[in-house]
């Protein structure tokens, strides 16, 4: 029997509750991964820290423990997301130092302060004084005090940030601040889209993708729809079309994956790591009982395919885990695995007799059929033209689902009763591999 449904193959927290990740990068010979961790509560109750896991090539990790607390006044209520920025030997860290004054506030337009905060370090672990970059008092006056998760980075020999805001009118926005000595910042421009659309963008994240602008945010206050902004928040991203935000197209389509963040590799690669969760929910993760919640998203590479559109896809160093390839078959199997099939036509995909992936013409739905593997969860539903290839990649608690070679991705926590699993098919043909797991390791230095 499962025990506690531990991951073989994601980042998740010792003990406690993770939520975003931040501060990602390549850094003096490894990959780091900050996250926003609350290690004295499973159900993020007590102050929010930043845990920090690094690693040499995305296989084998260690955690490096808590390295920054909220312990000054500018961010007494909260260590909160940021992003990471080298510069020669030196890792410059920006993030929200959350605070909440006494009082008869609500917290939107009174008593809070939302200030970007700079460390830096030399060895990824050793932080610095903090110094404050940004106040309330430098947003523009239409901004309530939701104004938050710092990205930095270098363009055209300047350095840019880009912040989430809410506005007054309860319109989101990316606030865009330019600076030449990473000290003093000018409002460079207001990102938003034509129209309305939610009421605050979160995590923003400015980059190209072989010459593409690519604008991602986790937008909230979203209408639901049937086959759109089906969760509690979205994430996703526009192409930019000079400045102006066009079309958004969702990250994800399941039912676990926000506030997404982004870094390049060594070879040039846009490398995207997301929360395995939401804020506010109404399902549920059965780990709390057992002391912990939530986890990282597998490592996925943002690219664009040959007619030019955004895909994502696991990073190729995963592959390295695969071991023992065999028939897709209707079979028991062992957690974790890999799957990769084709698809003719319609096609259904089951797991544990309660989980299905199922295609008919251009609707694909995931639905849990069976309660007690969703904690809460039912289905999610994506309109993918021509599906015609499925990976999977199947964890102790998780599930991640590529179509089309990353066109449309859901992604899942599930919480099956064994290690060993069910597995049904129609309409689909392809291999298995059995996953062998990260090696990680949780010795504080």
């Amino acid at each position: 029997m499962q025990d506690n449904w531990r991951q073989a193959l994601h980042l998740e927290p010792p003990q406690g509750w993770l939520n975003d990740p931040n501060g990602l990068c390549w850094f003096h010979g490894f990959y780091h991964v900050y996250f926003q961790y609350c290690p004295t509560s499973a159900e993020g109750n007590g102050d929010k820290l930043w845990g920090h896991y690094r690693s040499a090539d995305l296989l084998h990790w260690q955690f490096r423990g808590v390295v920054l607390h909220p312990d000054t006044p500018d961010d007494r209520d909260g260590v909160y997301s940021g992003s990471a920025l080298v510069q020669e030997d030196t890792l410059h860290l920006f993030y929200t130092g959350n605070v909440k004054e006494p009082g008869d506030h609500d917290y939107i337009t009174s008593g809070r302060g939302a200030n970007v905060i700079h460390v830096t370090t030399h060895d990824g672990d050793t932080m610095s004084a903090k110094s404050v970059l940004l106040r309330n008092k430098d947003y523009p006056a239409d901004c309530t005090q939701h104004v938050r998760d710092p990205k930095v980075w270098r363009e055209n020999g300047a350095f840019r940030m880009v912040l989430g805001a809410r506005r007054r009118d309860d319109t989101g926005a990316v606030l865009l601040y330019r600076s030449d000595d990473l000290t003093h910042w000018t409002l460079d421009r207001v990102l938003t889209s034509d129209a309305p659309f939610g009421y605050m963008w979160e995590c923003p994240d400015l980059y190209a993708v072989n010459g593409v602008r690519v604008l991602s945010i986790s937008p909230q206050g979203l209408p639901h729809e049937k086959t759109r902004f089906q969760n509690v928040y979205q994430s996703g991203y526009f192409v930019l079309d000079g400045d102006r935000p066009t079309t958004f197209t969702e990250w994800d389509m399941g039912f676990d994956f926000y506030a997404p963040q982004s870094f390049v590799t060594p070879d040039g690669r846009r490398v995207m790591f997301g929360w395995m969760g939401l804020p506010d929910i109404d399902y549920t993760n059965p780990t709390v009982a057992r002391g912990w919640q939530h986890c990282l998203t597998l490592p996925r590479e943002v690219f664009r395919d040959a007619a030019g559109h955004l895909r994502q896809r696991p990073v190729r160093e995963l592959d390295a885990l695969r071991a023992g390839a065999r028939p897709l078959t209707d079979t028991t199997l062992s957690l974790p695995f890999d799957l990769e099939a084709q698809a003719q036509g319609d096609f259904t995909l089951t797991l544990a007799h309660g989980l299905s992936l199922t295609c008919t013409g251009e609707t694909v739905t995931l639905t849990f059929t069976d309660a007690s593997l969703g904690g809460g969860r039912t289905t999610r539903t994506a309109l993918v033209p021509d599906c015609r290839t499925v990976r999977a990649i199947v964890d102790r608690s998780s599930v991640e689902i590529y179509l089309n070679a990353g066109a449309c991705v859901f992604t899942t926590r599930f919480y099956p009763a064994s290690d060993l699993i069910s597995l049904q098919s129609t309409g689909l043909t392809g291999t298995i591999w059995r996953m062998n797991g990260l090696e990680v390791t949780h010795n504080v230095p």
